[in-house]
């Protein structure tokens, strides 16, 4: 077993173990509003589930040259943003909005996605998505050159198409989960284990 000390490598190495290591990662496209009202879209793969009780969910987001990225800045300056899990249909042109573009660019404008205004918030949400999460900021964590956002989830937005009975069908959902450098992942075999009482 290799072992590597952090302290002992730059930030490069170390992303690169991580990103590597820690995979699949499910992958989180955040529409945002600045409070001059510029619309932001952008993917994130450092995001997951926080709590149920409330329902909230954590997106963290690397600053770019030093300065924080739209998404965190605009989610600290409105208290708002959406989350949509990127699946096979939407993930091409998701990745387009990956570009690095100039502060307050519209990323939205690099694809063929359709808006829709959210219910509980202002930040307006993208249709072509199964899955949305309305999201109120709960609270930044300043970590280095990093914010943590966490969101608390103020609506669910679920297509009818793989929703039943209060479940999501992941098969018809068919999500795509980051992994390493350029590649991606679909679901793949899915099995069952029982926990132990």
């Amino acid at each position: 077993m290799l072992s590597f000390d952090p302290q002992e490598q730059t930030e490069r190495e170390n992303y690169k173990l991580l990103i590597g290591g820690v995979i699949p990662r499910p992958i989180a496209f955040v529409t945002s509003r600045s409070a001059e009202g510029a619309l932001n879209a952008a993917p994130f793969s450092y995001f997951n589930v926080v709590s149920s009780d409330p329902p909230m969910i954590s997106v963290s987001v690397q600053s770019r040259a030093g300065a924080p990225k739209d998404t965190a800045k605009n989610a600290v300056e409105t208290g708002e943003f959406v989350v949509h899990i990127v699946d096979e249909t939407n993930v091409e042109q998701v990745n387009r909005t990956a570009a690095s573009l100039p502060p307050g660019a519209n990323e939205l404008e690099l694809t063929e996605f359709t808006l829709t205004e959210s219910e509980v918030i202002s930040v307006p949400a993208v249709n072509e998505a199964k899955i949305r999460f309305e999201c109120r900021l709960e609270q930044v964590v300043e970590l280095g050159g990093t914010r943590l956002l966490i969101g608390k989830v103020v609506r669910f937005h679920v297509d009818e198409s793989i929703y039943e009975n209060g479940r999501i069908h992941h098969e018809l959902l068919k999500p795509v989960s980051r992994l390493a450098g350029t590649n991606y992942a679909k679901l793949g075999e899915v099995f069952s284990m029982e926990r132990p009482k």
